[in-house]
């Protein structure tokens, strides 16, 4: 028997960097945030590496929540608030798919 994924073809696949200054994120919590980035779309896939590390703080999620946004939820691990460093470069590496599909065909 073979399986197949159904219609999915990856349109686009880019990384670029985009600087960035977070705001603080409270204490013991996860927090999103938006970012304008021109040229996003609402059904691309993101991925978001930090440049640096920050004892407590990670990126525990990305997505793209409205054309030209990216959302990332930082998460904070500490008993303290912590604001991530400013100015950042941060990698996004966005796939677009072709199309969507309802799931996996056999």
């Amino acid at each position: 028997m073979s399986t197949g994924i159904k219609d999915g073809n990856i349109s686009l696949n880019s990384v670029f960097y985009v600087t960035l200054s977070p705001a603080e994120v409270a204490a013991n919590t996860a927090a999103e945030e938006t970012f304008t980035v021109s040229g996003l779309k609402v059904n691309d896939h993101v991925s978001v590496n930090k440049p640096t590390s920050q004892a407590g703080l990670g990126v525990v999620g990305a997505r793209v929540s409205a054309a030209d946004t990216l959302a990332i939820n930082f998460g904070n691990f500490t008993s303290n608030a912590i604001t991530p460093t400013a100015a950042e470069n941060y990698t996004v590496l966005v796939s677009r798919p072709e199309s969507l599909s309802s799931g996996i065909k056999s």
